[in-house]
């Protein structure tokens, strides 16, 4: 079994081997408040103002906080559907727009983030904020069944894309982040998300491990100098005008 020791090191390896510049962010969806740790920052409660759900993410990834989002907490529609704490407004139809996964209303009473290297509570989903070179490092480390189980999501909204869908159907998730994520969380242009259930966090690093032993992972890579490299006819006659066409 995993324990929480061993997810709080695979945040470690991952930071490390990956190079990431944020923390991956472990995510709990709530069944009720008791589950909410020591220390956890409660936005409307404790600094009297609202956050989006990726304005939580940020402040866990970048800031290193424990951030427990209910219901009053929020302040984009998206979530609050995506995550079953409202019901859909009446006539509103998902389908009819870009279709997203939701759990059902009532299910969960908010949802906890916290780095995934410092944790206090074992996750259900971990988010992994990389760039493209990063990720595919990532997924190049993937044997042929774990690579058959990567999937993705490129329409709003990334929230739940990055959290119901990975719950609810498993496997490995590419999400690019939304509007609201670049506008209101700060996400770099150059970033992606990757989520996956904590339950695969052990196959993955496996495997990452075994790639970084090959020195074939991200943190492996660098850029190599070319000797001789192809040069225009122009550079050529210059140096045949100096005597150096042939040494």
């Amino acid at each position: 079994m995993t324990t929480l020791k061993d997810f709080n090191r695979f945040g470690e390896e991952l930071e490390d081997i990956l190079m990431l510049r944020t923390s991956p962010v472990a995510v709990k969806m709530l069944k009720n408040t008791s589950e909410i740790p020591a220390g956890a920052v409660r936005p409307k409660k404790d600094r009297k103002e609202h956050f989006a759900q990726c304005q939580a993410f940020a402040l866990s990834r970048r800031n290193g906080a424990a951030v427990a989002m209910l219901k009053e907490d929020h302040w984009c529609p998206a979530a609050l559907m995506a995550y079953g704490m409202v019901p859909l407004p009446a006539g509103m139809n998902p389908s009819k727009m870009h279709p997203y996964d939701t759990f059902p209303h009532g299910k969960y009473a908010g949802i906890l983030t916290a780095p995934l290297k410092q944790a206090s509570f074992k996750p259900d989903v971990v988010i992994i904020y990389l760039n493209t070179a990063q990720l595919r490092s990532l997924l190049m480390s993937f044997n042929a069944e774990e690579g058959a189980q990567v999937n993705g999501r490129f329409f709003p909204p990334s929230c739940a894309h990055a959290v119901v869908t990975p719950m609810l159907k498993g496997g490995y998730w590419v999400v690019i982040p939304d509007p609201g994520e670049w506008q209101r969380a700060l996400c770099e242009e150059g970033e992606m998300m990757f989520a996956l259930p904590a339950e695969k966090l052990p196959v993955m690093l496996e495997g990452l491990g075994k790639f970084k032993d090959m020195d074939f992972a991200y943190r492996n890579h660098r850029y190599f100098m070319q000797g001789d490299f192809p040069r225009p006819d122009f550079y050529k006659a210059m140096f045949k005008g100096w005597g150096l066409e042939d040494y």
